[in-house]
């Protein structure tokens, strides 16, 4: 299957993903992660956080800017209103029955393959950044936990997040990663401004991340190096 950024399919190989990975009863949880990402702490810490938690970790929040509620379209009305359309990352962990419900969907979904597309009526919606935070917020909005574990740094402004080269791979860096407590959201348009709330875990406040990106194939021989020392348990 072809992958298009910004297109629909980006959304149609991650239900293909889960699709297969559901045909596994022993497979109760399901990450999305890409080439570019690498963990933040040892196996057993990552089971344990995934494992024993009560919610999916689906990034969703709201963005009232031009590149969030600003891509809505009103003909996903009646199922989608404005007022429940959100944003957030594609980095998902996903409990089972979130992936059942997921893959039972057709008719949000066809909202999205329909009225949520790149160049349709003057907007540039992009329905792998809105189809899951819209799709949980109205039918489980208390089962998940609006936030990813992979962590992405956003902080330069541009369409796509910062990649890690070579130079920034330090052994303070990496375990600063780990100590992250509070995920950042920031908004679109001219006042764009970060939305900053605590990583909370079964009610505890807790690291947020579980893993990290963008990372280039060149940092695989410093990240090794490290790797040890930084995965925290």
């Amino acid at each position: 299957m072809q992958v298009v950024w910004g297109k629909l399919s980006m959304v149609d190989i991650e239900r293909r993903l889960l699709a297969r990975s559901l045909l596994d009863p022993d497979n109760q949880q399901f990450v999305l992660l890409s080439d570019s990402c690498v963990p933040l702490h040892n196996f057993d810490y990552v089971y344990n956080y995934l494992m024993l938690t009560n919610v999916s970790f689906i990034d969703c929040f709201v963005d009232l800017g031009p590149h969030g509620t600003g891509r809505y379209s009103e003909r996903m009305m009646p199922e989608v209103e404005k007022n429940a359309f959100r944003k957030g990352s594609q980095w998902f962990s996903m409990k089972r029955q979130h992936a059942i419900i997921v893959m039972a969907d057709n008719l949000y979904y066809r909202k999205f393959k329909n009225y949520c597309k790149p160049h349709m009526d003057g907007r540039n919606c992009y329905s792998d950044e809105h189809y899951l935070p819209t799709f949980f917020n109205m039918i489980d909005p208390s089962g998940v936990a609006n936030r990813s574990v992979t962590y992405v740094d956003w902080s330069e402004g541009k369409w796509h997040p910062r990649a890690f080269r070579v130079q920034d791979i330090t052994f303070e860096f990496l375990k600063n990663l780990t100590f992250i407590e509070e995920s950042i959201h920031f908004t679109s348009g001219p006042k764009r401004r970060g939305i900053s709330e605590p990583c909370l875990w079964n009610s505890m406040k807790r690291p947020c991340y579980l893993f990290a990106r963008k990372f280039y194939p060149e940092t695989l021989h410093r990240l090794m190096i490290h790797f040890s020392n930084y995965t925290m348990i």
